[in-house]
Parts: C-alpha cells; structure tokens; sequence
C-alpha cells in the first residue's frame, strides 16, 4: 500500500481570503490578489470573452474582483475602488445592466475625480472567485456572479451611503 498523496500547499489570497493551491504566477499590479486567485479570475474572464452567452455580466464580474481586490492606498487604487463600488451598487441595488453601469463608471472617472478613498472593511465577501468559477452554463454563471456581487456589495456596508450618493451623482446614460 502506498502513502496518500499530500495535500497540495495552499496559498491565501490577501484580498478574498480564498485559499487555492499555490503556484508562481502573476498578479494584477494593484489589485492585491495571490497568484492562483488572479488566474482563477482569468479563468472566469477566459470563458465570457469565449462565449458571448457568458457575456452579459462581464461588468459585473470585473467591478465585483476589483471591489473585493482593492490593493493599498494609491491614486489608482482610489479610483478604482470607488468606480467598481459604484458599478455594484447600480448593478446589486438598482438593477442596472451591465452596459449601462459600466457607461455611468466611465462617466465617473472623466467627471469625478476628488472621490475620498474608501477604508476597505476587514473581510470582503464570503463568496470568490472559487465559488464563481465552476459555473457549467451561461445563466449558472450569471446567476454565480450575482451572488458573488451581493456578497462583496454588502460586505461593503459601511460605505453604502457615501457610494450612492456618488451613483446619484453620476447621472443616467
């Protein structure tokens, strides 16, 4: 009888939490994620850029990583945050489509530029992009991204009032 295989060495992803098996790779460089959490990401990207039935929450996928990946204090990252996190909240709260939010994020970083950096909380979502990824179908998948948009909306709470006054202010397309 042989010995079981080891169990493969995880890493956690500082962003998330998700802890995935761990390999060399490469990250974004600002949104703080570890190497296996980023190619899961470009994984979940590889199948909507693939398929145009995975499509339509694209948006939603990028504004939803980047939300739950925010990185350190930047000029960059100050941006950032504030226009995925107000993507969420027309897309989770007011039921934007994906087109649309995104147009009112591009309106936001020509017009808007003295947003305050937000203080990411402590933990950004129970769902990742593990949780996302295994979708089988285009509406599984769109259905997995929404859940994992509302949990890293919500974990975003504290900030609620602040990001829907900047979506208020942003306007309609």
């Amino acid at each position: 009888m042989t010995d079981p295989a080891p169990d493969p060495v995880l890493s956690v992803c500082p962003g998330c939490g998700v802890s995935l098996p761990a390999f060399v790779g490469p990250t974004h460089r600002y949104m703080e994620s570890s190497p296996a959490c980023w190619a899961m990401f470009g994984r979940i990207l590889a199948k909507e850029f693939g398929d145009p039935a995975y499509w339509p929450v694209h948006t939603l996928t990028v504004d939803t990583f980047a939300a739950q990946h925010p990185g350190r204090l930047s000029e960059q990252t100050r941006h950032s945050v504030a226009f995925h996190l107000v993507g969420l909240c027309l897309a989770v709260e007011r039921g934007m489509e994906a087109a649309a939010s995104g147009w009112h994020r591009q309106k936001g970083g020509q017009t808007h530029k003295d947003l305050p950096w937000l203080e990411p909380p402590a933990r950004l979502g129970d769902v990742t992009t593990a949780d996302a990824a295994p979708a089988a179908s285009p509406d599984e998948h769109a259905r997995l991204v929404r859940v994992w948009a509302a949990s890293v909306w919500g974990a975003w709470r504290m900030h609620h009032p602040v990001v829907r006054s900047w979506a208020d202010r942003l306007g309609s397309p």
